[in-house]
């Protein structure tokens, strides 16, 4: 039977290595590795932590999924280098990678007015530059070896609008979507693509740590009225991953449920309605 790419197996990656880099918080990241590994592929699992990686990735692995789990630290050249060398040598060849790697702790909220070079400088280099030079090196890969592939970075729906205070986590993920486009500019005849998944408030481990359960307030700020699971997010990832998504290039894929369209997500005090900590608020707000 002849291989149609735009058929129902275009979304296979039978064959092929691809890259997750932030596999082990249990949200976005592990979700995107089960789907991706589903799909075929073999996933090249990374994590800052072992123990993370030891309880979300070794499940995955325990199941006969083709997950390789790698400890590094991707925001290092040193940690870039090893999940190369581990790329290398996984059966297959290299099609893609995933930046899921970044985020922000709870600390790091808190006033325009307040926040230091040291706090703009962590998030940056957090969310910004270990999405580029992750990309870099799997670009460079994939050219030397004359392979075409994709390249899917998250940014957020704080790099979408406005982040109120949150602005250097708000900054570094719109500028992340700025470098996926010039980065799809200059590797788009070499068949590398390279696109951005904005996830909204989606239930994930990090996620709940500012975040409480109320269905009514999830109801009035989000037009399908509920938060995004990390597969739903996945889902997204693994269609720009695959050959479904083959005619598109430095685009953002916005996965909010619709609340962008709405973004009532504000209260009076400009702090998200989501922060379930009273204390947290008067915080960052202080």
């Amino acid at each position: 039977m002849k291989h149609d790419p735009l058929g129902l197996d275009g979304l296979g990656l039978d064959g092929r290595v691809v890259i997750v880099a932030g596999a082990g918080g249990g949200g976005i990241g592990t979700a995107a590795t089960a789907l991706i590994a589903r799909a075929g592929a073999t996933v090249i699992a990374v994590s800052r932590r072992p123990e993370n990686l030891d309880e979300h990735v070794g499940p995955l692995a325990d199941e006969g999924l083709p997950v390789v789990p790698v400890a590094a630290d991707v925001s290092t050249d040193g940690g870039v280098a090893a999940v190369m060398e581990h790329a290398a040598k996984a059966g297959g060849g290299l099609h893609g990678l995933v930046n899921v790697a970044g985020g922000a702790a709870p600390a790091t909220w808190m006033p325009a007015t307040r926040v230091t070079r040291d706090d703009w400088r962590a998030l940056l280099h957090q969310n910004l530059e270990t999405m580029f030079f992750m990309s870099q090196a799997v670009a460079a890969e994939l050219k030397a070896r004359g392979r075409p592939g994709s390249i899917v970075s998250l940014s957020s729906i704080s790099g979408m609008n406005t982040a109120p205070f949150h602005i250097a986590y708000g900054t570094a993920k719109a500028a992340l979507v700025a470098a996926t486009r010039t980065l799809a500019v200059e590797l788009a005849l070499d068949g590398i693509r390279v696109n951005v998944v904005a996830p909204g408030v989606t239930e994930t481990p990090a996620s709940g740590t500012y975040v409480d359960e109320d269905a009514e307030r999830d109801r009035r700020a989000i037009a399908m009225g509920r938060r995004g699971r990390p597969e739903e997010q996945a889902g997204a990832v693994l269609f720009l991953l695959s050959d479904l998504s083959s005619y598109i290039t430095g685009q953002t894929l916005l996965v909010d449920g619709g609340l962008d369209l709405k973004w009532t997500h504000l209260g009076s005090d400009n702090t998200s309605l989501f922060l379930k900590d009273e204390g947290f608020r008067a915080a960052i707000t202080h």
